[in-house]
């Protein structure tokens, strides 16, 4: 069965730097807001990155990228998965990325994981003629990272034009 991307991408006039996962999970599915499940380390990430408070409510964690200059959007619009796995992605139409581009001075692109980096250069390199810069993934299954590899990896955010 088909599903379908129903989260607003994040950004303003002022979004810098945009972060691309691949599809929501369920859990982010279920609760409407990117990276919900308890166990991801993107907003632990980021918090860590910009020694802030780790955001915990939606409010919190829209406001908390628009003051740090980031956008953030998925690459697929809609694909076929099997749960929360990126693995069992197929039939994946690209969410319409250039609309962000057109509508705010971004300066840097980031992927959050391998298959979000690889369905960009598939679905979305060519027609943008920006390249993304690949970032190791926060996801749990991700457990050969640890937090302060990822810090140390996500750290580029910060140097690469955000407030």
């Amino acid at each position: 069965m088909t599903e379908r991307h129903t989260i607003t991408p994040i950004y303003d006039q002022n979004s810098r730097i945009l972060i691309l996962g691949s599809f929501p999970s369920v859990r982010s599915r279920e609760v409407g807001f990117y990276y919900g499940h308890p166990q991801n380390r993107f907003w632990r990430t980021l918090a860590h990155v910009f020694d802030a408070e780790i955001p915990r409510s939606t409010d919190e964690k829209k406001a908390f990228l628009l003051s740090h200059g980031i956008a953030l959007w998925d690459v697929i619009a809609a694909c076929e998965i099997e749960g929360s796995s990126d693995a069992s992605i197929r039939g994946a139409i690209p969410n319409d990325i250039a609309k962000i581009l057109r509508e705010a001075p971004i300066e840097a692109i980031f992927t959050n994981g391998a298959t979000a980096h690889k369905l960009y250069r598939k679905l979305v390199e060519k027609q943008l003629g920006r390249s993304a810069i690949l970032l190791p993934s926060t996801s749990p299954a991700n457990a050969a990272r640890t937090q302060e590899n990822l810090d140390a990896a996500w750290s580029v955010i910060a140097k690469s034009g955000s407030r």
